[in-house]
């Protein structure tokens, strides 16, 4: 492989599926102010180095642009392609990609260790719809006066809390002390976790 198409392929652009790796800011068509061009035909031949004319003369022959992807090579590097086509699916693909991304936020859900039950199936229903719309929680149980001396009856409850969201969610970080609160953090539990633990 000569130097010019090791240099095509590991920097400029790469074809997988025919997918094109095209920075916003190179020149296309007349904007492309140079005497001659190294020309790379729409499915990736070499054509060699030609006036800048001629290869808009080609891309109008064949009704494609003419789109300076090496700018700094010597002489710059043009390929012919349908750049409206491409910018098309380039911003189709950058929206489903952003579809696909979820902002994880943190709920929190307090309570106090003496709680009462009805309380505490509260709090849990509302986790559970916390986890199940992909958000994490953070359970914190908040002392008060000398209940923080018995650590032991907030653990307890955190305990039974996370007993009760087993079935959909993860624990992050075990109960924790943190000044006179104690906190536990739970995570929804992956698909594929999920999918072992129905076939086990």
């Amino acid at each position: 492989m000569s130097a010019i198409s090791e240099f095509l392929r590991t920097r400029f652009f790469k074809f997988l599926g025919g997918e094109h790796l095209i920075s916003k800011d190179w020149r296309i068509n007349e904007d492309i102010r140079v005497r001659e061009v190294r020309l790379v035909s729409d499915d990736g031949e070499q054509l060699g180095i030609v006036a800048i004319r001629d290869a808009l003369g080609i891309a109008l022959e064949k009704g494609l642009d003419l789109v300076e992807v090496a700018p700094s090579a010597q002489p710059p590097v043009c390929r012919l392609m349908d750049y409206g086509k491409y910018k098309f699916e380039q911003n189709k693909r950058e929206k489903e990609a952003r579809k696909k991304q979820k902002i994880i936020s943190i709920k929190e859900v307090k309570m106090r260790p003496n709680i009462e039950e009805h309380d505490f199936q509260v709090k849990a229903k509302n986790a559970r719809k916390f986890l199940s719309g992909g958000d994490k929680v953070k359970l914190t149980i908040m002392f008060r006066g000398r209940e923080i001396t018995h650590p032991d009856l907030g653990e307890k409850l955190s305990l039974k809390f996370v007993k009760e969201l087993t079935d959909i969610s993860s624990v992050e970080k075990l109960p924790k002390v943190e000044g006179r609160n104690m906190v536990t953090f739970l995570i929804p539990k992956l698909e594929n976790d999920k999918d072992k633990k129905e076939d086990a």
